[in-house]
C-alpha cells in the first residue's frame, strides 16, 4: 500500500500519480489534500509518513510545489527515509542504496511525465542491503540519539 499525499498545488500530479498506480495494480492510500485551496503541506506530509512509519503503508509518494516542504516536514517522522527527486537516477539510487521509503517531487518543478517514469523507477527499484543497510542502521542510530 502506498501513502499519497500533496498540498493545494499537487493534485493535478497526484491525480497522475493516482493513474499511474493504477496501471500497476498498486494499491493506495491517499491521506488528501482534495481541494484546490490553498493549505499547509506538513499536515498531509505528517499524516501520510505516520502511516508509512506505522507500517500501514510499505512507502509514500508526496507532493507539493518543490518537493522539499512536504519532504521536510515528511521527514520529522521516525523510520521515514525520503528523497526528493527530479531525475530518475537519483530516485532509483534512493531505494536501491539508502532504501527511501517515500518519495518526493515538486509539481512546480517536473511535468506529469516525468514525474511518472521518476516514480516508476522508484517503485520498480529494489534495496541492494550489504554496505547500505550498514549505512541505513547508521542513519537509524542518529535518529536514536546515538554518536557513531
Amino acid at each position: 500500500m502506498i501513502a499519497l499525499a500533496c498540498d493545494h498545488t499537487g493534485i493535478e500530479l497526484k491525480k497522475e500519480i493516482m493513474s499511474l498506480l493504477d496501471s500497476m495494480n498498486l494499491e493506495y492510500k491517499d491521506f488528501g489534500t482534495n481541494e484546490a485551496v490553498s493549505c499547509d503541506y506538513p499536515i498531509y506530509g505528517y499524516r501520510a509518513a505516520k502511516a508509512v512509519a506505522s507500517g500501514e503503508c510499505d512507502r509514500g509518494i508526496l507532493l507539493c510545489g518543490t518537493g522539499i516542504g512536504i519532504g521536510i516536514a515528511a521527514s520529522k517522522v521516525k523510520g521515514v527515509r525520503v528523497c526528493t527527486c527530479s531525475d530518475v537516477y537519483s530516485a532509483e539510487l534512493s531505494k536501491r542504496h539508502n532504501n527511501s521509503n517515500i518519495l518526493t517531487m515538486g509539481a512546480r518543478v517536473v511535468g506529469a511525465d516525468l514525474a511518472k517514469m521518476i516514480a516508476t523507477h522508484w517503485l520498480t527499484a529494489e534495496f541492494e542491503g550489504g554496505r547500505h543497510q550498514r549505512r541505513i542502521d547508521m542513519i537509524a542510530a542518529i535518529e536514536n540519539g546515538e554518536e557513531l
